[in-house]
């Protein structure tokens, strides 16, 4: 073995010794063991043990008490000068003793303002209040300066032998940017409940589209005030095909649109990202990401955050800029919070676009009423007259011609009530599906546009269907007929939804049996006894088609998630 290697296992000894003419005894019988480094004085000593590592430090007992303390103080000043407080010491007249670096950054005017707060704090106590426990006590203040600077600050005295304060140790946290980041996210949490408020007066008399053209005027209003940004785009999640449609937007390329985006990790931009994922993504140059597709013609950066509506994932909130760069995890915060007020008022709007279809059609149904005998009428006239006008075919033409007029407003009115099921239109076109042809439904409701709606889905799925118009109806129709589907709404004349829902499964056990009802409506606990004994699933006033025949298809599939 090498003597450099056999000197690089040895231990390090610090040897002090202020007599400086004369070796320490211990140093000739350690030379051989150890390292050995040397100093006669304090501040030598200091600096050693500042600068390395030792193993053993010897020094006369008389100074070692002085080197012990210098140590401690020499360790506590290094730390007061790196720890990211600023910490001083002030005295009772307000006078700033000492201080350490981070303190000397503090603004002029703050420092002021803590000196002044440790006089009236502790610098002249009221007899009484003196030697009481609670004069001796901390305090913590808050203070703000010019360019809108916030510190914490905690005031604790110092308290000499006679149990009398003599100074004040004062620590200060500058909470700048958590201020400021609390009042933007105070700003976003006003905006978005202004966002979701329904102003009756505002929207009474609007359409679906004017309703969302007003949401996205509120939507570019509060990006541009809140996160200095003018270029979005709200998708939403078309259920029935997993795709993503463009609801809101503001200055996006008129390219965007022709994307076929849907709801994957993959293959399908960094909108359809989010949506399968659920998670928040910065693409801080588009150039460089192979995920982003063109929205804005100019786009550097982008930022996109899901829209959660109760923990589900109902589409992305996509903002972009022309700066590389552009958004950080602070506008992420922030767009996280605004994202689910919009879920909340694009839900808002299904719900009145819903809300719309049921008093529309039930509107129309009254017009048709009122309107039917007359138009009747003009069509029983047309044809007598044409049987006085035999021979006459260009008469018989022109009444004819009557006939189908009257044919045709009728369907006019009719069609003013289709619905359109929501934002993203989810009606559509019903297709027969083989897990509902066949079976037997029975609806039971005594609304007729209710009753006579679900029974047009159903049978378009396939369904034989048969309706009733109130409960005892409902429980003489099934006992004639046993249904495998029934649908009933908990109140109704004669009988309420729980007795006929005891009925079906007296008639057949394996009957899948839903329960409607409005908002919180549930006499006589129906509901809580009809879960109990079997009940497949509850809908609640106003619902989806798509809600209707997920609720249905599990019933009838048991264990299946929809």
């Amino acid at each position: 073995m090498s003597a450099t290697e056999t000197r690089a296992d040895q231990r390090q000894v610090l040897v002090f010794c202020r007599s400086g003419n004369r070796r320490h005894p211990l140093i000739g019988q350690m030379a051989d063991l150890a390292t050995i480094q040397e100093v006669h004085t304090l501040e030598e000593a200091l600096a050693a043990l500042r600068q390395g590592h030792f193993d053993l430090v010897i020094s006369e007992q008389s100074d070692f008490l002085a080197l012990e303390r210098a140590a401690v103080n020499q360790q506590a000043a290094i730390i007061l000068d790196s720890i990211g407080q600023g910490v001083a010491i002030v005295n009772l007249d307000g006078r700033l003793v000492w201080c350490n670096p981070k303190m000397q950054t503090v603004p002029e005017d703050i420092m002021r303002q803590t000196c002044d707060a440790c006089v009236r704090a502790f610098g002249s106590p009221s007899e009484q209040d003196r030697g009481k426990p609670a004069h001796h006590r901390a305090r913590r203040m808050s203070f703000s300066g010019g360019a809108d600077q916030h510190f914490e600050v905690t005031l604790t005295p110092v308290v000499n032998e006679g149990d009398q304060i003599a100074q004040v140790a004062v620590v200060a946290w500058d909470v700048t940017h958590s201020r400021r980041l609390q009042k933007k996210i105070d700003a976003i949490d006003l905006a978005g409940r202004e966002l979701v408020r329904i102003d009756a007066g505002q929207t009474a008399g609007m359409n679906v589209e004017e309703r969302i053209k007003l949401l996205e005027q509120k939507m570019l209003r509060y990006l541009h005030e809140l996160l200095s940004f003018d270029n979005f785009a709200v998708l939403l999640v078309d259920k029935k095909t997993n795709q993503l449609e463009f609801v809101l937007e503001h200055g996006m390329s008129p390219r965007s649109h022709e994307y076929d985006l849907f709801v994957s990790p993959e293959g399908n931009s960094i909108s359809g990202y989010v949506a399968a994922t659920g998670r928040s993504y910065i693409c801080h140059d588009t150039s460089k990401d192979s995920r982003y597709m063109q929205g804005l013609e100019t786009a550097r950066s982008s930022l996109t955050v899901p829209l959660r509506l109760h923990d589900k994932v109902i589409g992305v909130l996509n903002i972009e800029s022309d700066r590389i760069a552009a958004f950080n995890e602070d506008d992420r915060q922030y767009a996280e919070i605004l994202a689910r007020y919009v879920a909340i008022a694009l839900n808002i709007l299904d719900l009145l676009v819903m809300e719309r279809f049921e008093s529309t059609g039930r509107v129309a149904d009254d017009v048709i009423g009122e309107i039917t005998g007359p138009l009747n009428d003009i069509i029983t006239d047309a044809r007598t007259l044409m049987d006085e006008y035999i021979g006459n075919d260009e008469m018989r033409r022109r009444l004819n011609t009557i006939v189908d007029n009257v044919a045709e407003i009728k369907r006019k009115v009719k069609d003013v009530a289709t619905p359109k099921g929501g934002i993203l239109g989810s009606r559509g076109d019903c297709v027969v599906d083989p897990l509902f042809d066949g079976k037997k439904a029975l609806v039971a409701d005594d609304e007729e546009t209710i009753r006579e709606t679900i029974a047009e889905v159903l049978r378009k799925k396939g369904c034989i269907v048969q309706t009733a118009c109130d409960g005892r109806d409902a429980i003489e129709k099934l006992n004639v007929a046993p249904p495998d589907i029934l649908l009933a709404d908990i109140r109704m004349p004669h009988k309420n939804g729980y007795e006929v829902f005891a009925a079906a499964k007296d008639a057949n056990a394996k009957c899948c049996v839903i329960l409607m009802t409005g908002f919180g409506y549930d006499p006589n606990h129906s509901v809580v006894r009809a879960r109990q004994e079997g009940l497949s699933a509850v809908l609640f006033k106003p619902f989806k088609v798509d809600q209707l025949v997920a609720e249905i298809r599990s019933a009838l599939q048991p264990g299946t998630t929809t």
